[in-house]
């Protein structure tokens, strides 16, 4: 599916209140939308923690393994417009549940994602998963994704790919499918940084997705943590030479990118604050 569809796939609001809003397109009926968490960042403070990481839920790796699905948040407050920006991310079938609060940023975060340059792209990844339906294999994933360790689900070794992941083989044994951690830390090692798609240094709570089309490149960039506070100072590599860049950013006029490099065959910069979403339109 390319961008140009995702138009056609906007979230839309599940609203049980009475009059709905004039500014935001209600959903269709639709039976059996599987109910997804709300988009966030928590710190588990009762948890003893060497790191302290934040526990971060997103729901690509749902989206990913149900790409036709049809989903649905409870998404209070300024929650529903990160719910709504991960949903076009991954160009899905999404309803939004939310209150009084939350009708002004969701009716903000659709009006900028309809703002958006059209472009013909599709996901870029180099990582085949094949998906078991466990929900080993789906916290696997999720691991993927939140290390930003770009995939698509495969029903078959894909030699185009630069590497094929499966829980239960002997490179990735269901034995160690509890610390799904290392398991994402293997795929990492053997993938090998090189060929990384998309790294993010200086934050955990930040989640990517590429789109591109050979000769130009989309990054959408997503912050779980923007109920908290803005992430600032983010740098960025994303592997290709993109000397033209245009960044936008969701409630701001204009996202300024800094210390630009574009070398060695990739281009790296530094996202100065970056509050809910942003989107990077690279170019060669």
């Amino acid at each position: 599916m390319n961008l140009l569809l995702a138009a056609a796939l906007l979230p839309c609001l599940l609203w049980d209140k009475g009059p709905p809003p004039s500014n935001i397109p209600i959903c269709p009926p639709a039976a059996n939308r599987i109910k997804l968490p709300t988009p966030a960042t928590s710190f588990r403070g009762h948890i003893a923690s060497a790191t302290r990481a934040p526990w971060v839920t997103s729901n690509g790796w749902r989206f990913l393994r149900q790409p036709d699905g049809h989903f649905a948040y409870d998404a209070p407050g300024p929650t529903a417009a990160l719910a709504a920006a991960e949903a076009f991310s991954y160009q899905v079938h999404a309803g939004i549940h939310t209150d009084d609060r939350g009708l002004g940023p969701l009716g903000d975060m659709l009006a900028f994602l309809k703002s958006l340059p059209d472009e013909d792209l599709r996901p870029v990844v180099n990582i085949g998963f094949l998906d078991d339906g466990s929900p080993q294999s789906g916290e696997f994933m999720n691991l993927l994704v939140r290390r930003n360790l770009l995939f698509k689900v495969v029903k078959s070794p894909d030699p185009k790919l630069d590497l094929t992941v499966e829980l239960g083989t002997p490179e990735y044994p269901r034995s160690e499918a509890a610390n799904p951690s290392l398991l994402a830390e293997k795929a990492r090692a053997r993938l090998t940084d090189e060929k990384r798609l998309l790294r993010i240094y200086g934050s955990e709570v930040v989640v990517g997705r590429l789109l591109g089309n050979g000769t130009a490149a989309r990054l959408l960039l997503l912050n779980y943590g923007a109920a908290r506070n803005a992430v600032n100072g983010t740098r960025i590599r994303v592997l290709g030479s993109y000397p033209h860049q245009h960044a936008m950013q969701f409630g701001a006029s204009a996202l300024d990118l800094q210390d630009v490099v574009v070398q060695n065959g990739a281009t790296e910069f530094t996202v100065p604050e970056l509050k809910t979403f942003g989107v990077i339109d690279l170019t060669r």
